[in-house]
Protein backbone atom coordinates (compact mmCIF):
# COMPACT_ATOMS: atom_id res chain seq x y z
CA UNK A 1 0.00 0.00 0.00
CA UNK A 2 1.25 3.47 -0.83
CA UNK A 3 1.59 6.35 1.55
CA UNK A 4 1.25 10.15 1.59
CA UNK A 5 4.43 12.02 2.49
CA UNK A 6 5.07 15.62 3.47
CA UNK A 7 7.38 17.76 1.36
CA UNK A 8 7.44 20.53 3.96
CA UNK A 9 11.06 19.91 5.00
CA UNK A 10 12.61 20.63 1.59
CA UNK A 11 10.30 23.62 1.17
CA UNK A 12 11.26 25.14 4.53
CA UNK A 13 14.95 24.37 4.04
CA UNK A 14 14.92 26.00 0.59
CA UNK A 15 13.30 29.12 2.06
CA UNK A 16 16.20 29.59 4.48
CA UNK A 17 13.81 29.91 7.42
CA UNK A 18 13.52 27.74 10.49
CA UNK A 19 10.49 25.57 11.09
CA UNK A 20 9.85 27.60 14.23
CA UNK A 21 9.78 30.82 12.17
CA UNK A 22 7.37 29.31 9.65
CA UNK A 23 5.04 28.19 12.47
CA UNK A 24 5.17 31.70 13.92
CA UNK A 25 4.59 33.34 10.53
CA UNK A 26 1.47 31.27 9.85
CA UNK A 27 0.33 31.52 13.48
CA UNK A 28 0.14 27.77 14.00
CA UNK A 29 1.15 25.48 16.84
CA UNK A 30 4.85 24.64 16.46
CA UNK A 31 4.53 20.97 17.42
CA UNK A 32 1.97 20.28 14.69
CA UNK A 33 4.08 22.04 12.06
CA UNK A 34 7.17 20.16 13.30
CA UNK A 35 5.40 16.82 12.90
CA UNK A 36 4.49 17.66 9.31
CA UNK A 37 8.04 18.91 8.67
CA UNK A 38 9.48 15.61 9.93
CA UNK A 39 6.84 13.60 8.03
CA UNK A 40 5.48 12.22 11.32
CA UNK A 41 1.87 13.41 10.94
CA UNK A 42 -0.83 10.78 11.16
CA UNK A 43 -3.40 13.22 9.79
CA UNK A 44 -3.22 16.52 7.97
CA UNK A 45 -5.21 19.42 9.46
CA UNK A 46 -6.99 21.16 6.61
CA UNK A 47 -6.37 24.62 8.04
CA UNK A 48 -2.63 23.93 8.37
CA UNK A 49 -2.38 22.70 4.78
CA UNK A 50 -4.26 25.80 3.61
CA UNK A 51 -1.98 28.15 5.55
CA UNK A 52 1.18 26.43 4.29
CA UNK A 53 -0.01 26.49 0.67
CA UNK A 54 -0.73 30.21 0.98
CA UNK A 55 2.59 30.84 2.73
CA UNK A 56 4.69 28.98 0.15
CA UNK A 57 2.38 29.92 -2.75
CA UNK A 58 2.07 26.29 -3.78
CA UNK A 59 -0.57 23.64 -4.33
CA UNK A 60 -1.48 20.74 -2.09
CA UNK A 61 0.30 18.42 -4.54
CA UNK A 62 3.54 20.31 -3.91
CA UNK A 63 3.19 19.96 -0.15
CA UNK A 64 1.92 16.38 0.03
CA UNK A 65 2.90 13.60 -2.35
CA UNK A 66 1.57 10.07 -2.74
CA UNK A 67 4.23 7.37 -2.96
CA UNK A 68 2.81 4.20 -4.51
CA UNK A 69 5.71 2.10 -3.25
CA UNK A 70 5.63 1.00 0.40
CA UNK A 71 8.33 2.43 2.64
CA UNK A 72 11.22 0.08 3.40
CA UNK A 73 11.79 1.60 6.85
Amino acid sequence: MGQVHSQLKPMVDASGKSIRQVAKDIEYRFETVRQLYNDESRHFPRDLITKLCEYFQCGVGDLLVYDKEPSQE
